[in-house]
């Protein structure tokens, strides 16, 4: 019996390496499975010529011109994979511009068409950018057949964290800490915690050093404080007294340019014009793309990068990077594991009400399935597709009128 008793301590210790070496290999099956059947669907649609499913309602209204292909002809295999993406001719309809859409100049987002009442279909409480004013916390509730849609209720929970951000925190607690660590960070006076890098550390040896930039998770909390917590408990949550020091620091600003410009990088984008903050595919975008999809934790650090812009000076960077995002998954479709997020969370990080109500209407006029669109109001969702009508038949008289010329 003495002897059990010893043993028993020994055994239970076999049975959970046992058990640890179990879970850790059926984790790994799991990823090589996903990953073989990810590159096996990619060969086979390579091999067959698949094209993606484009939505063709059959109204009158649908616009049937094609777009340029906005791809980089980086290479001969960059080009014949984009020959492999066109579309016959004839079945391609126009994808809205959201540089030259003119119908978003001058207060078009100001009439009265624009105000949505609370008992619309896809009205959500949380979400204040169809609203004269900003308002804190939900408006007036009302059942609405869409409270059962599951993306509609995904929508909402994301909602209820972004427009808390968007209002400061209202409910947080203020932190009664007065050192400072993120401004003494990125003015190069302290290191990360636990990793000890500074910040010239994480912009000279960290910079495409991508191993190290997707496999550490600590370092995030510090290139871009928020007034929320993350997952790192060693880094400090940003204090309002930092930020407003921050933003009369040139020394923290540059700093933040740089850090955000080695985040884009690791994307496979990078910052074409630093004064209107616009972006474009790097060089290196397929691969980085590759990586996207495969690691969509990268889409939590997104939020947390475009919420940190928004806080610390560069606000006018979020909409132009949100819209690279929104091309990328809708129009171009090479991160589909990304397009969920732009929708639920990059959209609604933009501060400027303007701005958030451009990506939308670039959105849904971008979305194949526009019945299936839950981030609008039905109500505009109507406006905006009467819009596209209205633009369709200008075009056909343009047209027949040529014609008669010709």
């Amino acid at each position: 019996m003495k002897a059990f008793v010893k043993l028993l301590p020994m055994a239970a210790y076999d049975f959970f390496r046992l058990y640890s070496a179990f879970h850790w290999f059926r984790r790994r099956l799991c990823f090589l499975w996903r990953y073989t059947k990810l590159t096996g669907c990619a060969v086979y649609r390579y091999a067959v010529g698949w094209k993606p499913p484009i939505n063709d309602h059959g109204s009158r209204g649908e616009v049937v011109l094609n777009i340029e292909d906005e791809t980089p002809q980086v290479s001969p295999e960059g080009q014949r994979e984009a020959a492999a993406r066109e579309r016959p001719a004839g079945l391609t309809r126009e994808r809205p511009r959201f540089e030259d859409d003119s119908d978003d100049d001058g207060g078009e987002f100001d009439g009265e068409e624009y105000r949505v009442d609370p008992t619309d279909k896809l009205h959500c409480g949380y979400d204040s950018t169809w609203d004269a004013e900003e308002s804190v916390g939900p408006s007036r509730r009302t059942t609405r057949p869409a409270a059962h849609n599951f993306m509609f209720s995904r929508f909402e929970n994301a909602a209820r964290d972004m427009q808390n951000y968007r209002h400061g925190y209202p409910n947080r607690q203020q932190s009664t800490r007065r050192d400072k660590l993120n401004l003494q960070f990125y003015l190069g006076m302290t290191r990360s915690v636990p990793d000890g890098v500074s910040i010239d550390g994480f912009h000279q040896d960290w910079y495409k050093d991508y191993d190290r930039l997707e496999s550490v998770h600590s370092y995030i909390q510090w290139l871009f404080p928020l007034q929320e917590p993350g997952m790192n408990r060693d880094a400090s949550i940003l204090t309002t007294e930092e930020i407003e020091e921050f933003l009369q620091s040139n020394i923290a600003k540059e700093n933040l340019l740089k850090s955000y410009k080695l985040m884009l990088d690791f994307y496979g984008i990078e910052l074409s014009d630093e004064k209107t903050g616009e972006v474009r595919r790097a060089c290196n975008w397929r691969d980085r793309f590759n990586n996207l999809n495969r690691q969509t934790h990268n889409n939590l650090r997104i939020t947390r990068i475009l919420k940190c812009l928004g806080t610390l000076g560069y606000r006018h960077y979020q909409a132009p990077l949100v819209h690279f995002f929104l091309k990328e998954t809708l129009v171009h479709r090479e991160l589909p594991q990304v397009r969920d997020s732009v929708l639920h969370y990059f959209v609604f990080a933009v501060l400027d009400k303007r701005e958030r109500r451009r990506l939308l209407k670039f959105a849904y006029l971008s979305y194949d399935r526009r019945e299936e669109f839950v981030w609008c109001p039905k109500k505009i969702q109507i406006k905006w597709s009467q819009g596209m009508s209205s633009r369709t038949e200008l075009l056909h008289c343009e047209d027949g009128r040529q014609e008669e010329e010709d």
